[in-house]
């Protein structure tokens, strides 16, 4: 039997908003490697694991031991925040893999901020969408700033990533500086701190209101296309289904007509 890796997407890091193969291969595996912060998010129930944990920026080295481990026979489970494959480790541990050709890797896919943030605002995403991470830590300002110009001018919703941070505090604002130029200022817009962890709290504002928001590194933001709106303070991005009153015809399980 090949060496096995679980690469797990545990959403925003609560049980409940985690999939059941996400949980079923926690409790497969011997060892779990993961992000410091997201170990802890895990809690009790997998104390008894073998658990490994590396701080911020040394995302090769919690790779590399998840090979070491796996290279000993253990059943071994990767943790990423939302899904592995959206930001995540997926890519690198495929990068890495080519070196440990005889360990076998499965990625389960989990809840991005996307999404998870996209049903407490409503439903900003219902329409075509893109997402857009404002860190440059491995892209280059340049490369986002087109990419947020392509967005505007394709009048996609967008979702944004690492909105702010320390040492990037002012990103935000730079990226609304950028969508204004072709963005009207009363787009409608949004952000959700600290999606489905203690503290969640959302905001719907306008495009120029975002601009002036203080967020950080635990935000999403959400900026509507040309056809969204605050419905009930909620941020809906209209699919275009015509709504002709409440005249359709259903059919019931049994096939009766009903209103």
């Amino acid at each position: 039997m090949r060496n096995r890796i679980y690469i797990i997407g545990m959403g925003p890091g609560r049980e409940d908003m985690m999939t059941g193969e996400a949980i079923e291969a926690l409790e497969q595996s011997a060892v779990i490697v993961g992000y410091t912060v997201y170990i802890k998010l895990l809690g009790e129930r997998f104390v008894e694991k073998e658990l490994f944990s590396t701080p911020m920026r040394q995302e090769e080295g919690r790779c590399r031991l998840c090979f070491e481990e796996a290279a000993k026979g253990k059943q071994v489970a990767l943790i990423c925040s939302g899904d592995a494959g959206i930001y995540g480790l997926a890519s690198l541990m495929y990068e890495i893999g080519k070196d440990y050709p005889e360990t076998e890797l499965i990625v389960i896919p989990g809840i991005t901020a996307a999404s998870s943030g996209a049903a407490i605002l409503g439903a900003p995403l219902n329409h075509d969408f893109c997402v857009i991470s404002l860190s440059d830590l491995l892209t280059p300002w340049e490369t986002i700033e087109k990419r947020l110009k392509a967005a505007a001018e394709g009048d996609f919703s967008i979702a944004i990533y690492n909105p702010s941070s320390h040492k990037r505090k002012d990103y935000l604002k730079r990226a609304c500086d950028i969508l204004l130029r072709k963005i009207e200022k009363e787009r409608p817009c949004g952000y959700v701190e600290n999606i489905g962890r203690e503290g969640t709290k959302a905001v719907t504002c306008t495009l120029e209101e975002l601009s002036k928001a203080e967020v950080n590194m635990f935000t999403t933001v959400f900026i509507g296309n040309s056809g969204s709106e605050i419905i009930n303070g909620r941020l809906i991005t209209k699919r275009g289904y015509q709504i002709e009153g409440n005249t359709n015809i259903c059919r019931n399980y049994r096939g009766k007509k009903t209103i």
